[in-house]
Order: C-alpha cells, then structure tokens, then sequence
C-alpha cells in the first residue's frame, strides 16, 4: 500500500497537481492539508473519477482543511477539536485491516518562539502538548500518523541548523515537544527509517527565495510515522520534490511510503 501526504496549499487551485501526483505516484491513500474551502466546494467528483471514490473531508472557509482520499474502503470518521478549536486540523479514518489513520495539520506558529509575545506560537505548543497526551492511547495498535506537523526536529532536517534554532519550526522547545510525541506514541519515522541520518531531506521551501531550488533552503515538515505494530512493514519512503518545482506549485512537496500490508 503506498500513501502519500500532502500539504497541497488550496485544493481546488491546485487540483490539476494532485491529480498529476496521483498519476504518477499511483498512490492507494493520499492525506491533504491546507486544503483551504469548506467540505461542500471539495472536489470529490473529480477526484472519484481519478479513482479515489472513499473521501473523508474535513474543510472549513478560507483556512486548514484536511482530507483522506483512498482506493481502498475507509471506515469510523472520526476528528479532534485541539486545544478546545474546531478549525479542521485532524481527520481519522480506519483502513482494511484495523489500521488506524490519522491526519494532521499542526498550526504553524507565526513568527515569534516566545508564547508570552505570540498568540499563535502558544496555540501551537499547547496543540502539541494535546497531541503527546493523546499518543500513548492505542499504541499498541496498528497506527499511522501523517501530516503537516510544521517542526523539523534534526539539525539535518534543515538547511542550517545553527541559522535556524531561532526560528519557528525548529527551536529547541518545539524539536522536545514533537519528540515528547513520538515517544509517547512508540513511533517510528518512516522517513528516518529509510534515510537514516547524516542524509538532508527537506519537503518544504519558502515562496520566498527567488529561485528555491537552487539556494535549496529547505525544511521536512512533513511526517510519517508508524505505530510499532506496523514499523516492520516499511518497504520504501519519499519526497517528491519534482512537484515543488511545478507552476503554480504548493510549497510542500509530497511525502509518501510504501508498505507492505
């Protein structure tokens, strides 16, 4: 089975990507963030018609949004309200076999690491701090956590990590806070587990840079993790940064793995 995540950055103006994604990665599941419209203006016909006719949305006006797009039957929608929002940051579903899938878009947190200063970076850590209370609930479990989690957590998961412990997304208090999580919940990272350390990987890069490939001033963002009743299961893992590079492009690339279920 090959799942692919995806903070796609407004789903409607970019569906002719998705849909080039799922041609040419073929991917059995495919987990959206940021897909930006309410659940009604989703475009699930266009989507069955590529293949994927189990849809579980999640949207709300302008902001957020997730969804999970699958060949194969989905089951038991469910979704949490973080930190006491109902702004559309998590969609679960169960797959064949029991497995549970959950998607998340972990709010991004501004641009001040100081949560008396910033609203948003509060909310960010408080969220996280919801989600490593939640980990350890089914860990024995066959489990899947995919998503936008907006931390990379190892100096190499950036293109400096000296530059960069200063600025939200890779300070030390949100590298702990993602780690409290992963521990909690026993999980593996499955792009890790391909790529071990000291390899680079990024899956974001700034709409900023006049040309992103080239100063390749990237972060990974974008996660996959196994529950350890499933880690065994990993054949391969990816980035598809080719799609970065398209016109109109989302500022995340594709993150996908392969396992053998």
């Amino acid at each position: 089975m090959r799942i692919v995540t995806w903070n796609i950055n407004s789903v409607r103006k970019r569906l002719p990507l998705l849909l080039q994604v799922m041609q040419d990665l073929r991917p059995d599941i495919v987990c959206l963030q940021e897909i930006k419209g309410e659940t009604h203006v989703f475009p699930s016909e266009a989507l069955q018609n590529a293949g994927y006719s189990h849809q579980f949305v999640r949207g709300m006006k302008a902001y957020n949004g997730v969804a999970i797009l699958s060949r194969v039957p989905l089951s038991g929608q469910t979704a949490t309200n973080w930190v006491g929002r109902d702004d559309a940051r998590h969609i679960a579903a169960l797959l064949p076999g029991g497995i549970e899938l959950h998607n998340f878009y972990v709010p991004a947190g501004g641009d001040i690491p100081d949560r008396t200063q910033n609203e948003k970076f509060a909310h960010k850590l408080d969220f996280m701090a919801e989600m490593a209370v939640w980990a350890p609930r089914g860990k024995d479990k066959p489990r899947l956590l995919v998503g936008d989690l907006n931390v990379a957590p190892l100096p190499e998961d950036v293109w400096s990590h000296k530059q960069l412990l200063d600025v939200v997304s890779h300070t030390p208090v949100e590298v702990e806070a993602l780690s409290r999580i992963q521990e909690a919940g026993g999980w593996t990272d499955a792009l890790r587990q391909r790529f071990p350390i000291p390899e680079r990987l990024y899956s974001w890069w700034s709409y900023r840079a006049a040309d992103w490939a080239a100063s390749n001033r990237g972060r990974r963002l974008d996660h996959i993790w196994l529950s350890a009743p499933l880690a065994g299961t990993l054949r391969d893992a990816g980035i598809y940064k080719k799609a970065r590079g398209w016109a109109e492009a989302s500022d995340h690339a594709p993150v996908w793995v392969d396992l053998a279920l």
